[in-house]
């Protein structure tokens, strides 16, 4: 309904459309039954990435319901989990999930960035020209060492070598560029 008041026409649509009310017409409809183990946006991340698609920016998912923030943040982990890159953008922040690899970003960053620790432990993380450095640190879901860390206006980086954590930063600190496997942010 929003994409259609803003003229935008998707290149499909997926879901059971309970929300909604009705099924838009579209000529790529992807309806789902009501009772099924999957949210209406895993389901749409998976019939993308099953057709190749890897990069996903997803709005309109904060704020409402906690539970379905929540299954969005663990569908940014499905994302990484499968070689893709997820963000989720809302209430002037952007989340992304970071599996086993590195994260840049450009000097010039101001505000906060935040590292959680999604599932029992993320192994060998470390934090590089933040206000607060990490070295190859543990984190486990139950503690959040990674929280209000601070930009210093340095390029920064954050790498995990095993495992996945959560990364929140501010809209204003987000731009799109990808450079070989690391992403540049």
């Amino acid at each position: 309904a929003y994409l259609d008041r803003m003229s935008i026409i998707p290149d499909a649509v997926v879901g059971d459309f309970d929300s909604l009310g009705y099924v838009p017409k579209h000529p790529n409809i992807i309806k789902h039954p009501i009772e099924k183990d999957d949210t209406d946006t895993m389901l749409a991340i998976k019939y993308a990435m099953n057709i190749g698609f890897n990069n996903f920016y997803i709005f309109g998912c904060l704020g409402g319901r906690v539970d379905h923030s929540i299954a969005t943040i663990q569908t940014l982990c499905y994302i990484s989990n499968h070689g893709g890159h997820g963000y989720i953008f809302g209430g002037n922040s952007v989340i992304t999930a970071l599996t086993s690899g590195e994260m840049s970003f450009d000097e010039g960053r101001y505000g906060t960035v935040s590292v959680f620790c999604q599932g029992p432990r993320a192994e060998g993380v470390t934090i590089k020209g933040l206000k607060y450095p990490l070295d190859n640190a543990n984190l486990t879901y139950d503690t959040p060492l990674g929280v209000s860390n601070e930009f210093i206006g340095t390029s920064a980086t954050i790498s995990i070598k095993k495992g996945t954590i959560i990364i929140v930063f501010s809209e204003d600190n987000f731009k799109d560029e990808f450079k070989n496997e690391k992403e540049e942010i």
